[in-house]
């Protein structure tokens, strides 16, 4: 029965590689994805698949590529997308061919899918389309999903040593776990997509420690006393060894230009020192701290990574991985930073980095999207700030005079602009040498000035 499906899956592959279809090139391509294929960034709720039917299929069709390089499994609601960039960064250090999946994207599609920093080519997605279009346009597949079985077909064909995988949305019905990993790792849990993912806090934890497989061992980032007996009970399931990173890992940091300096503690004795890093957002030291745990933790499963490693990996993450969006640095005169923080905890972390830096006015460049609780984001923002309320041109963007509406309430004033761009060059405008120009709220704003 089973090699009858294998024959029959053999027969539509050859079928799809005859196919000649009417895309000629790269953008005709990206452009085919956008328009066939749901995509939840976009039009949120309707690309959600509450099942793995497709993403099984998609593996069985591609041969099952994910059984063809080990990998490291990334959930959690904040921080996720940093501690793959510098897992990545350090195993490619260690001269690990080291692939990275991650979403969603800033620039370009190609950014979701690396290899040693350097992103899947134009002629590899066009050809991946192509040669499966028949096959997509029958199974009828999620942008994700899609995106995830190309991630792994990629990985898989250029003989990858490690590939890290960030889930999408939640981990137990995401694309990306149907991968047995050498580590799991969840970095936090906060409300976000809580129509998927559940309404409080231990049924978002529960969602997400569906990732935990069994005997392999998981890394949570932050203890949180409400919901760590999630991970336990999980882990305990799943016979899983579990640690907890801040209980193992702490860090004193001193600040300088353009970098940040850690003092790394294991079980409170020094453990590295001087180590520098380019990810100078505050908030970094827990992503540093989860990274240090996993990557100790991999040292046990035959991979070879010093220390030295770690210090090269963590020190040059952004040239390494090509990471960008968070507290990133855009000039210095007038200070302009973005940060693609978009839940109530990012929002936190963001706001409490802008009041310890020095600056004269601060000019907010900010939108959102319009499945967030906005009024949670709202509260924490400052009010002393001049606000350039706008949205990304996406269909999920929150209308900017709606929000710039519910920001009165919470004492938020400034104007309105239809576009971003509109909004970003405005804001350079107005400020002074001495001023701050900050941009978030969505990753979708933070992308348009980016491009």
């Amino acid at each position: 029965m089973w090699r009858q499906g294998e024959n029959n899956i053999v027969e539509t592959r050859r079928a799809s590689s005859l196919l000649i279809t009417n895309i000629l090139n790269y953008n005709q391509t990206i452009e085919w994805l956008y328009s066939r294929l749901p995509v939840f960034q976009r039009v949120g709720k309707a690309a959600y698949k509450a099942n793995l039917d497709n993403t099984f299929a998609l593996d069985e069709y591609f041969n099952h590529p994910h059984r063809k390089f080990r990998s490291i499994h990334i959930a959690g609601t904040n921080g996720k997308g940093s501690v793959a960039h510098i897992l990545a960064s350090v195993l490619q250090s260690a001269g690990y061919k080291t692939g990275l999946y991650t979403s969603p994207h800033l620039r370009s599609f190609r950014e979701r899918i690396r290899i040693n920093g350097r992103e899947i080519s134009k002629e590899d997605v066009t050809l991946f389309v192509q040669e499966n279009m028949r096959f997509f346009e029958k199974l009828k597949p999620s942008f994700f999903e899609m995106t995830v079985a190309m991630a792994f077909d990629h990985f898989a064909k250029e003989n990858t040593d490690i590939a890290v995988v960030e889930t999408g949305l939640g981990g137990r019905l995401d694309s990306t776990n149907i991968i047995t990993p050498l580590v799991s790792v969840i970095t936090n849990i906060s409300y976000d997509h809580t129509e998927f993912l559940g309404d409080t806090l231990e049924k978002i934890a529960w969602e997400k420690a569906n990732i935990i497989k069994e005997e392999i061992p998981v890394i949570i980032g932050e203890t949180q006393p409400e919901i760590k007996h999630v991970f336990e009970d999980m882990a305990k399931e799943k016979d899983a060894q579990i640690y907890f990173a801040d209980k193992i890992y702490s860090a004193e940091k001193n600040i300088k230009d353009n970098f940040i300096d850690y003092s790394i503690y294991k079980n409170e004795k020094k453990y590295l020192e001087n180590l520098e890093t380019d990810l100078i957002g505050s908030y970094q030291e827990k992503n540093i701290i989860t990274a240090i745990s996993a990557i100790e933790v991999m040292t046990q499963n035959d991979l070879s990574i010093t220390k030295k490693n770690i210090c090269d990996g963590v020190g040059n993450v952004r040239e390494s991985t090509g990471f960008s969006g968070r507290w990133q640095m855009l000039d210095k005169n007038p200070l302009t930073i973005c940060d693609v923080g978009h839940n109530e905890e990012g929002i936190k972390s963001i706001v409490d980095q802008i009041k310890s830096t020095s600056f004269k006015k601060l000019h907010f460049v900010f939108g959102m999207v319009n499945d967030k609780d906005i009024k949670k984001i709202l509260k924490h923002l400052p009010v002393d700030a001049e606000y350039y309320f706008t949205k990304a041109g996406i269909p999920r963007a929150l209308d900017e005079n709606l929000l710039a509406k519910e920001a009165l309430k919470f004492g938020l004033k400034g104007k309105i602009y239809p576009t971003v761009s509109d909004a970003f060059i405005d804001a350079k405008n107005n400020a002074d040498t001495n001023d701050m120009i900050f941009i978030g709220g969505s990753t979708f704003v933070v992308a348009e000035v980016l491009l």
